[in-house]
């Protein structure tokens, strides 16, 4: 096993299930578009013919999309206290 977020023992743990799956899909990638193998001296994804060259680390990175902003609630004042109304 290559992939220590499986096992609850190491800092690696993933605990949202989010995480887990991004660190999936990078070792998948990693594992058969950049890592070249002993016995077959090419990657699984230049053998399949999928691709020409072993990607790099930063071809992969490239892949990932750039986060949106997302639109942030109401502000409150620092200090300010919500008023209940009482009945």
């Amino acid at each position: 096993m290559q992939n220590r977020r499986f096992t609850r023992l190491t800092n690696a743990f993933s605990k949202k299930i989010e995480n887990l799956e991004y660190s999936i899909a990078l070792h998948f990638m990693h594992y058969n578009f950049a890592r070249i193998h002993k016995t077959l001296r090419v990657t699984p994804a230049m053998e399949a013919g999928l691709s020409d060259h072993p990607w790099s680390i930063e071809e992969i990175a490239a892949l990932i999309p750039a986060p949106e902003a997302k639109k942030r609630g109401q502000y409150r004042k620092r200090g300010a206290q919500v008023e209940a109304v009482v009945a």
